[in-house]
């Protein structure tokens, strides 16, 4: 099952990492909400309820029929995107936002959280970074950090 949710959440993480490099990310503040994404198995339906609801316009995403990008006000706020499977109380994420991507994956192990494998990682537009954490109770929270990771320290040779 573990396994099941990390590849849900990864693959949600790689859609995202898809949006338009032109898009600006939004400075929310440390400790608030950035971005989500939630999953469906219909994007046609889910659409439909959820511009009714909230009236949010839909953005499609370059590479993929699966997910569209959210947008609310002009502004970008997550991602729609068809689920592998049957959809869990573990599908969505919610991102909060970070000073420091790598203190808060260091600070979410010591709090007994699990950072998981092949997190954090930069966003493909240069936008930022982002982490998955599992909590000590088996909820997923993501982070996002403004700022990219920092460069890998050389090694000696």
């Amino acid at each position: 099952m573990r396994n099941t949710i990390r590849a849900l959440f990864i693959a949600a993480i790689l859609v995202a990492g898809q949006i338009n490099a032109a898009t600006p990310k939004q400075d929310v503040g440390p400790g608030r909400a950035t971005w989500f994404d939630i999953s469906t198995n219909s994007l046609t339906r889910a659409k439909a309820f959820y511009g009714e609801l909230f009236d949010w316009k839909f953005t499609s995403l370059q590479g993929t029929d699966y997910a569209v990008e959210i947008v609310a006000d002009g502004k970008p706020i997550g991602t729609l995107r068809v689920a592998e499977g049957a959809i869990s109380a573990f599908n969505g994420v919610v991102y909060i936002q970070v000073t420091d991507i790598l203190a808060s994956c260091r600070k979410a192990k010591a709090l007994g959280g699990t950072v998981v494998d092949g997190f954090p990682f930069d966003l493909r537009d240069g936008g930022g970074a982002v982490a998955l954490v599992i909590d000590p109770t088996g909820h997923p929270i993501g982070m996002y950090s403004r700022d990219p990771l920092p460069p890998a320290p050389s090694k000696i040779k």
